[in-house]
């Protein structure tokens, strides 16, 4: 571990090099920027890093101690909020990779605890140091919030996560006070079921995160259809828990379209708040479309934009860029968007790709109103609050109206 002097002065000369301004805009992002200096060697089937082209990164050298001190000074030097969190495990400029691989993680984990008042979200799918781990997670329970990513138990792990930590390992990480959320999916029929038994008997505590994967553009044909076989045992999968009833909080929260039908009323709600016209038109991803056709049709015109760039299966508002929307447009001379879509993290009003605003006004010559309270905040706080597999089960599974919703046909795109 470090010196305390250097951990929470920093080098005394720190040498501003060439890739610190990324580390930067990483941390003024509230992400810890650390780099295992080649790509994740995890090599996940249905990582959604596959195939990232529509967003540029910068090759960072491995960290070293010199750079792990120089990014614990200047995050000491941003101001502190109580239910704010530092994210370990995810980044913007950065290839994604899983971080506990670094040999130096945990130690500076442990400082990032020791020497900062700071919280952090911790995302792996398991390299982490179990004794050690839990001995963190007691001494600074209020602090981590740690997503362990467990993706499946199940007889397809090996092909899925060839080089993943074992099944034996993710289950001592499970049993003890470190883990606040089990990630897990439907690969078909008695997986996710099965892995919700097993985590459950290890761990009555922490909260179980499930759902479907999203197939996307670079994904093998394999892994596609098996991520398409969870999908369609998904209302099965979800029922057999829904009869287990289980001690642990159970959540839906991966599908785009179960997510739309169960806020449908907030979802309607808003838009009824926007004071539209017949004549204005909204730009909407799929689930969205289906939703407002389904109880507010031809209350404006609904310009449908299928997420093509990320491609596959996406359907997500937030994840729309404006090249997907430059390539709906025809006549419109004027649209509203939702605000999340410019609000990628890349820059004020720029989408995931860093595209700017005003480059597609210009690109596009068409007059853009921006809708301010369909933002990134709204869609991760008001969309989530029906997540619970009750409610899932009880009014989507169980709901006829969810058929016809899901039966809405598109507009056809020439």
């Amino acid at each position: 571990m470090a010196e305390a002097a250097n951990i929470i002065q920093g080098s005394q000369k720190p040498e501003d090099k060439d890739y610190y301004a990324t580390l930067r805009r990483e941390m003024d992002a509230r992400k810890i920027p650390l780099s295992l200096g080649k790509p994740c060697p995890v090599m996940c089937a249905f990582c959604y890093e596959t195939e990232h082209s529509y967003r540029i990164v910068e090759d960072i050298p491995k960290t070293t101690q010199e750079d792990w001190e120089y990014i614990l000074s200047y995050i000491n030097k941003i101001p502190s909020k109580p239910d704010e969190y530092w994210v370990w495990g995810g980044n913007e400029y950065m290839v994604w990779t899983d971080l506990f691989l670094h040999p130096k993680a945990m130690d500076w984990l442990e400082d990032f605890l020791k020497y900062t008042d700071k919280n952090v979200t911790i995302f792996t799918v398991g390299f982490v140091n179990v004794p050690r781990i839990h001995k963190l997670a007691e001494i600074y329970k209020k602090r981590i919030s740690f997503e362990l990513s467990v993706n499946t138990l199940s007889r397809h792990r090996d092909a899925l996560m060839p080089n993943g930590p074992t099944v034996k390992q993710v289950l001592k990480i499970l049993d003890g006070p470190a883990v606040t959320s089990a990630d897990f999916y439907s690969f078909g029929a008695t997986t996710m079921s099965a892995d919700a038994l097993t985590i459950s008997k290890i761990n009555k505590e922490c909260v179980l995160w499930m759902g479907c994967l999203t197939p996307l553009r670079g994904m093998d044909d394999r892994t596609v259809e098996l991520i398409r076989e969870g999908k369609k045992a998904l209302p099965e999968e979800a029922q057999i828990i829904y009869d287990y009833n289980l001690p642990n909080k159970t959540t839906i929260h991966t599908e785009a379209y179960i997510t739309t039908f169960l806020n449908r009323r907030i979802i309607v709600k808003t838009f009824d708040s926007l004071g539209l016209e017949k004549r204005d038109t909204l730009v909407v991803s799929k689930s969205i479309y289906k939703i407002l056709t389904m109880y507010r049709k031809k209350r404006a015109r609904y310009l449908y934009v299928p997420n093509t760039t990320l491609g596959g299966d996406t359907d997500c508002t937030a994840l729309l860029t404006l090249a997907d929307i430059q390539g709906r447009i025809t006549h419109e001379k004027e649209i509203y968007i939702p605000k999340c879509i410019i609000e990628g993290g890349r820059g004020r009003y720029r989408d995931i790709c860093g595209t700017d605003l005003d480059e597609f006004r210009s690109n596009t010559r068409c007059r853009v109103k921006v809708i301010p309270k369909i933002n990134t905040k709204f869609a991760n706080k008001q969309l989530i609050k029906n997540g619970d597999l009750d409610n899932y089960v009880e009014d989507y599974v169980y709901n006829p109206n969810s058929k016809i919703f899901e039966d809405i046909p598109l507009p056809e795109i020439n």
